[in-house]
């Protein structure tokens, strides 16, 4: 069974203590890990989920505590539809087998992606006062943007070393 682990940030955790994982033995699928974390527009809960690897987000808006249950297909949903928006074509039965089953941990203290993270959610506060609410804020169009930054792979300053999250999840993808 493919599993995706989620690493939670402590803020995150607190709020989702019953989908925590303690079982961390098991290992991660094609995507490698993710980490999430939690920011709030008008008082509604949002997550910021991260891949790891090639720094792409999904943002699911609006989450309460209700919508935990069916928590694995929100975000199945929300990084299919992302996915297609930004132009990375896959049938949903594939990503969804890709993906397998969520997997929530506690916090890696992976400080790369968590300054990653905080730097990205700086832009979204920037458009928060452009577009006014929440439901005004065309998420997967925000999303786009920061897959669009450009981001740092590798461990030289080349300049090849320089590409976009879309670019690296598209290559992790069609592998």
């Amino acid at each position: 069974m493919t599993r995706t682990k989620i690493h939670t940030t402590k803020k995150l955790e607190k709020l989702v203590k019953k989908l925590i994982s303690t079982d961390q033995n098991s290992d991660c699928g094609k995507l490698g890990k993710w980490n999430a974390t939690v920011f709030y527009v008008e008082r509604k809960k949002c997550w910021l989920l991260t891949n790891g690897q090639t720094k792409y987000n999904v943002i699911l808006t609006d989450i309460k505590s209700s919508d935990l249950t069916s928590i694995e297909s929100i975000f199945k949903e929300a990084f299919y539809g992302q996915l297609v928006y930004d132009g990375i074509i896959l049938d949903f039965e594939l990503l969804d087998s890709i993906i397998g089953q969520l997997e929530f941990l506690s916090t890696d203290n992976d400080r790369k992606t968590t300054g990653f993270q905080n730097h990205r959610l700086q832009d979204l506060d920037w458009w928060k006062y452009e577009f006014g609410s929440l439901e005004n804020m065309p998420m997967k169009e925000l999303t786009n943007r920061i897959n669009m930054s450009p981001i740092h792979i590798g461990k030289s300053q080349k300049m090849s070393d320089y590409t976009d999250s879309i670019r690296e999840m598209k290559k992790l993808l069609t592998e």
